[in-house]
């Protein structure tokens, strides 16, 4: 039975990243989409060196989620372990391998252009 919580936004986000950091993700970026988009309120975009951990990271995500907070969350793509997404309603986190992240530039997309992060 899961702990009856309704956690906000930025309770949510801050477990999100608390976990991604904790599961070693990668390049964590987080962008605030209140005011752009009614998709939610935050994005997460994060890498993974491998498939398996990609996996991995999702799947501790979502059962931190549910377990600390009572929030129920929508995972896709964890089958390949390519490209997952994971959706709390509030907060859409993107977990990748590095070189899909790299085709797909997410960043490029919902950052502004004095944000954008730098090449390596």
């Amino acid at each position: 039975m899961s702990p009856d919580i309704t956690a906000d936004s930025d309770t949510q986000l801050a477990r999100v990243l608390s976990s991604l950091s904790d599961d070693k993700a990668e390049e964590i970026v987080q962008v605030d989409l209140r005011g752009k988009t009614a998709i939610g309120d935050h994005m997460v975009i994060c890498s993974g060196r491998s498939s398996r951990q990609v996996t991995a990271i999702a799947e501790k995500l979502v059962e931190r989620l549910k377990q600390d907070l009572g929030v129920a969350s929508r995972i896709e793509g964890k089958e390949t372990g390519d490209w997952v997404l994971i959706d709390t309603g509030d907060i859409i986190v993107h977990v990748f391998r590095p070189e899909v992240r790299e085709f797909y530039q997410l960043e490029k997309m919902w950052l502004p252009a004095d944000k954008q992060p730098t090449a390596n």
